[in-house]
């Protein structure tokens, strides 16, 4: 097994490793033995356990940006294809949540750890406003002088209903509406 063992296996079963035991609990020793392998071997894919969890933790990342681009294939305008952005985002996180709070728990831990996935995360989303807010501009529905500011600062006024710190303040039956009244206040700064 170690002679075909990829990096893919080695974080397929970190994550099975690390929602047994959880991410305080967890370490190379208890992955390498999931695998039959020694700790070593895990080494040899990553140069630490910091390193592994960070893998851990920026493929989940990854798997909630990368539906976010279908977005741009949808035939709308910009104000419709910013607001279908945050709401498949929220949706998404929303969904994390609801399906397995434990596990979303664990990978906000571990996302915690990571700083540079984190902030590299935050990047690529808001790397993913940017064409909006410009296609917005382009055609004059928006009216913006710094269309990285302006979706640095959307993305910042729709925290509360994405960022995992307020997952708790997610169950509120009126949650929705609240991000309507945001969003409003959101069109309001930046339609023309």
């Amino acid at each position: 097994m170690a002679d075909h063992l990829t990096k893919e296996t080695i974080l397929d079963t970190a994550e099975q490793v690390l929602r047994r035991f959880g991410p305080e609990k967890t370490s190379v020793v208890d992955v390498a033995r999931a695998l039959n392998v020694s700790h070593g071997t895990i080494y040899r894919h990553f140069p630490s356990k910091a390193a592994l969890r960070e893998s851990v933790a920026e493929r989940w990342l990854h798997s909630i940006s990368e539906p976010l681009e279908a977005v741009f294939k949808q035939d709308c305008t910009a104000s419709e294809r910013l607001h279908l952005w945050l709401k498949t985002l929220i949706n998404i996180k929303h969904a994390l949540v609801q399906e397995d709070p434990e596990l979303f728990t664990m990978y906000t831990t571990l996302v915690e750890e990571s700083v540079d996935a984190v902030n590299a995360h935050i990047g690529e989303l808001i790397g993913q406003i940017i064409p909006i807010i410009e296609a917005g501009v382009a055609n004059q529905e928006f009216k913006s002088r710094d269309a990285k500011a302006t979706a640095s600062g959307v993305f910042m006024a729709t925290a509360r209903f994405h960022h995992p710190a307020h997952a708790k303040e997610w169950a509120s039956p009126t949650i929705d509406q609240e991000f309507e009244v945001v969003w409003n206040l959101i069109l309001s700064g930046i339609v023309k």
